[in-house]
């Protein structure tokens, strides 16, 4: 029986063309990848960080909170916020990159997330804790005015109340000057030296504010009534000082008939504007500080 020849196999010299095929195909796959990545849209990555954080930080579906290490199931602990942000922002550009919003209810027991209104801050704690010292402090200086000016509030002529960050000692201007006049009357400097040694055992700084009613001057010493409102209030101060309240702390302004109580429509209402107000602020404010 004649043996049959085997025919020679053909080689095929287009094998190349199947791996050619497959690189391009991953080339273009991988330059898809990288552009998608370098044009990120914000507003997407804004709704996929969003529904991330619920997904992850959202409300538990259990009603009684989960211990995480305590449970045999050894449940995995939810990742933190900050490890979010770390993963999403990585390689995205400056503009995309935001923050997860934090989900309220989410921080661990004994954990506080630092806020600028954090009672438990030492700085705000001691800033309060100052501010009560101060508003005990004027609370006792105006108790003591009171008492050192009792006989002059029962006339009707001092008052003395707290104002805010101090204490406003009002003496009608009637009682210590004359008409036009910016040196005390005699009478009123037992009254003035008085009040000044008060003052001396207290911190606080003093302004005294001089005011007027609007009635023009009528004498050649005083052009105006700022002039006169200034050179009272100038007296006073110098009288505080020569007593030994120490420079340091004194101001003198001069309103004029600028800041008014009352209507200078009538004579009770130009005289209650008519008067010098001794301003005693709280502790660690400037004397030329305004309220």
């Amino acid at each position: 029986m004649a043996r049959r020849n085997r025919h020679e196999e053909h080689q095929n010299h287009e094998a190349w063309a199947i791996p050619y095929g497959d690189l391009i195909t991953l080339l273009l796959a991988f330059f898809v990848v990288m552009y998608s990545i370098s044009s990120v849209n914000a507003g997407k990555y804004r709704v996929v960080s969003d529904s991330l954080s619920a997904a992850f930080r959202g409300t538990p579906d259990s009603p009684v909170p989960v211990n995480i290490g305590s449970t045999p199931s050894g449940v995995a602990e939810q990742m933190p916020i900050q490890a979010l942000n770390r993963m999403f922002g990585a390689g995205l550009p400056a503009e995309a990159r935001m923050p997860l919003p934090q989900s309220r209810g989410t921080e661990k027991a004994g954990e506080t997330q630092p806020t600028s209104a954090d009672p438990r801050d030492p700085q705000a704690l001691m800033q309060a804790e100052a501010l009560r010292a101060s508003q005990r402090q004027l609370d006792s200086v105006a108790t003591d005015m009171s008492a050192v000016l009792a006989a002059q509030i029962r006339n009707n002529v001092v008052q003395v109340q707290r104002r805010g960050d101090a204490v406003e000692v009002r003496i009608s201007a009637d009682v210590l000057f004359g008409s036009g006049q910016a040196e005390p009357m005699p009478a009123a400097v037992p009254v003035l030296q008085h009040l000044a040694d008060s003052l001396r055992a207290f911190p606080n700084a003093v302004r005294v504010e001089g005011h007027t009613d609007n009635v023009p001057v009528r004498t050649g010493t005083f052009r105006s009534n700022w002039e006169l409102s200034g050179a009272r209030a100038g007296a006073v101060v110098r009288l505080f000082s020569e007593r030994g309240v120490d420079p340091l702390r004194l101001a003198v302004v001069g309103y004029g008939e600028y800041h008014p109580l009352q209507a200078n429509d009538s004579a009770a209402g130009r005289n209650a504007n008519r008067r010098v107000a001794i301003m005693i602020l709280g502790t660690g404010t400037l004397p030329a500080t305004s309220q």
